[in-house]
Order: structure tokens, then sequence, then C-alpha cells
């Protein structure tokens, strides 16, 4: 059913009167500056390591290639990993313990880690391998770098006497809630 409004001047004027502040706060709002998408946790912007190196067309297609063909083997085994370290937690930390189960399930966090690690650093060296020499002395430079500037955050976050401050714990690190 349509209603007619006994004031519909009025209510025009009250509508106005209601958007115009929130039209001008809206223009005086000022957009936030672009940010860069690497940029780094302190807003220094990381640089693009595929154009710092100077890589070519095609060794980029291979890193990507490579990339993606580690991607779902990685998350597959991060998964385990993930999967044998709440095993693990749960081992130690449940309402009974049990020697023989928490060795049978650190020798499978043990293997899980090392599965991740394996797969890291063989796509690390595939990827060194496509590298010249004059990109992987850059590579190393960067390296040394990004290692002084992970450092200088962590004296900064750090305690008194420049202690490195206390790493929070990841979720699978923490025990079961036990009810």
């Amino acid at each position: 059913m349509i209603r007619i409004l006994k004031y519909p001047k009025l209510s025009i004027f009250a509508a106005v009167l209601f958007c115009l502040p929130v039209s001008i706060l809206a223009q005086d709002m000022r957009p936030p500056a672009p940010q860069d998408v690497r940029a780094g946790q302190q807003g220094e912007p990381k640089p693009d390591l595929m154009l710092e190196l100077g890589l070519s067309r095609e060794q980029i297609q291979s890193i990507r290639r490579l990339n993606a063909d580690r991607k779902p083997v990685e998350q597959e085994a991060r998964r385990r990993f993930q999967d044998a370290n709440r095993e693990l937690n749960m081992a130690i930390y449940g309402d009974t313990t049990n020697d023989e189960n928490v060795q049978v399930r650190l020798k499978e966090f043990q293997t899980a880690q090392a599965e991740l690690a394996r797969i890291k650093f063989s796509n690390e060296l595939a990827v060194r391998k496509l590298l010249t020499p004059d990109q992987l002395i850059r590579f190393r430079e960067l390296r040394r770098r990004f290692a002084e500037v992970r450092q200088n955050i962590e004296k900064r976050r750090g305690g008194p006497n420049g202690q490195p401050g206390l790493r929070r714990m990841r979720r699978g690190n923490q025990p079961p809630l036990v009810n």
C-alpha cells in the first residue's frame, strides 16, 4: 500500500540535511596511499627479486613452473607436518601418556619435518641452477641484506640488553585443551 506523506517537502529537506554532512565528510577524506603489494613489515618495500636479479623471460617462466609444481606437494607435506605436530602434542599432553606412543609420534613429526625441508631445499637448488654466476652474486648480496634487516627488526622487538623477544607459539605447538 502506498502511503502519501503529509509533508513531502519536509521529508526531502530532512533527507538532504542528513546526507549533506556525510557527503562533505566523504569529500574531505583523502584516499589511503596505495601500498606496495610487496611492502615489508616496517613499511620498507621489498625489492622485486626477479627484477633485481635481471632474470630473463625464460628464467622467470622456469621459476614459475617450478613453484607451480612445488605448491601442491608442499601444501600436502605441510598438512602432514601439522597433523604430526598435533598428534605429538596430544600424545604428550593427553590425559594418559605412553612413552612408546610419544616416540612413534615424535618419529612421524621428524619425518614430516624432514620432508618439508627436502621440498624447500630441492626447490632452492633447482632455482639456483637457473641463475647465472652474476645473478648468483646479486642473489647472495640480497640475502645478506635481508638477513641484516631481519636482525634489526628482531633487535627492535627485543627486550632489555638487545635480547631477542619471545616468539609466539604457533597454533600447532599449543597443548590440546582438556576438559
